[in-house]
């Protein structure tokens, strides 16, 4: 091996998009990881590494201790609350996230599950498997369209939902503290400065904001009860933003009348999960961010990410903190 060639890791599941164009650099040499290392099998790994790409991986700062050669990490995707952040600042080390690669997936798997929980999707299936015909009068399906949705979060995601959501003739409402009510009413959806006081007024809620501590427990048993009775939610950002037995409760209640799950506390949820028991749940193993085409195009920036710190040119707009580059 040349010594003038910079080794990246990356794990066995980064899409060929990315690691083709690795492969096709000469002054790169990429190492392959399996997905769900161990911490202890990492660490050595980390040793002369330039740069890293990261699924469920975690990188902090053990890791960051065991990595004295290196000048970027990556997530192949956008969230990052397993990476710790500030032991990077004080390296220098940038974040790099996947941009708007699979924006597009989550926000269309959010709309399927507010679809899916509006029209009974599971239910009316296992009539039809069960030769149970005569009961479909029993619990009608709704329409979306005329109904209110409140989205948590109006960033890459959550424009994307909202604009879904407006096309099937909802009434979209945002609740972003960080966002300007003018740039949401610019975008023709209403603002909500105060959650709790509107909250009442959805029929669906969608979250799409980060997991970090001001979010953590954001949607526990006194918010989930001001919600409207009949209401649903949905979550297809991170698992701890709603308090799962405070969920349980509201649903078991029948307060809340469904839920539609992407993420959960602990992942893998354990099978005994009581969300899991619940029939008004539906749910999915983490996968709304995960389509052909977002596995290739968050592939494909995460390269491009790696690359460009490396050839002393960063993708500034892709940082989680730009300012390690000033």
């Amino acid at each position: 091996m040349a010594t003038n060639r910079k080794r990246v890791l990356v794990p066995h599941t980064m899409g060929r998009a990315g690691t083709d164009l690795l492969a096709a650099r000469g002054d790169i040499e990429m190492i392959v990881y399996p997905a769900g290392i161990t911490q202890a099998a990492l660490l050595p790994m980390l040793a002369d590494a330039a740069g890293i790409a990261l699924s469920a991986t975690p990188y902090r700062r053990t890791e960051l201790d065991a990595s004295p050669a290196i000048e970027v990490v990556a997530r192949i995707g956008v969230g990052y609350d397993a990476v710790e952040v500030p032991a990077l600042n004080e390296r220098r080390v940038p974040l790099m996230t996947a941009g708007t690669s699979n924006s597009t997936s989550v926000a269309e798997h959010a709309l399927y599950l507010i679809m899916t929980l509006a029209k009974r999707g599971p239910q009316m299936d296992a009539l039809v498997r069960g030769g149970r015909w005569t009961e479909r009068h029993a619990a009608l399906p709704a329409e979306v369209a005329g109904k209110t949705v409140l989205i948590v979060g109006f960033g890459r995601i959550g424009t994307r939902s909202a604009r879904r959501c407006a096309a099937m003739e909802m009434d979209v409402l945002i609740h972003d503290p960080y966002v300007s009510p003018d740039t949401i009413r610019a975008a023709g959806y209403t603002p909500v400065a105060d959650l709790d006081a509107d909250l009442a007024r959805a029929d669906f809620v969608s979250i799409h904001c980060p997991k970090n501590a001001e979010t953590v427990g954001m949607f526990g048993a006194a918010r989930l009860a001001r919600m409207k009775r009949g209401a649903a939610i949905v979550n297809t950002a991170r698992g701890g933003i709603i308090d799962e037995p405070a969920l349980v409760a509201a649903l078991r209640s029948g307060h809340l009348s469904g839920a539609g799950l992407d993420v959960f506390a602990e992942e893998p949820t354990p099978t005994d999960n009581p969300l899991l028991a619940l029939p008004q749940v539906i749910s999915s193993p983490h996968m709304a961010g995960v389509t052909t085409e977002s596995v290739a195009g968050m592939a494909r920036t995460t390269a491009e990410n790696i690359l460009s710190v490396l050839d002393g040119h960063p993708i500034r707009a892709h940082a989680v903190n730009p300012e390690v580059f000033d």
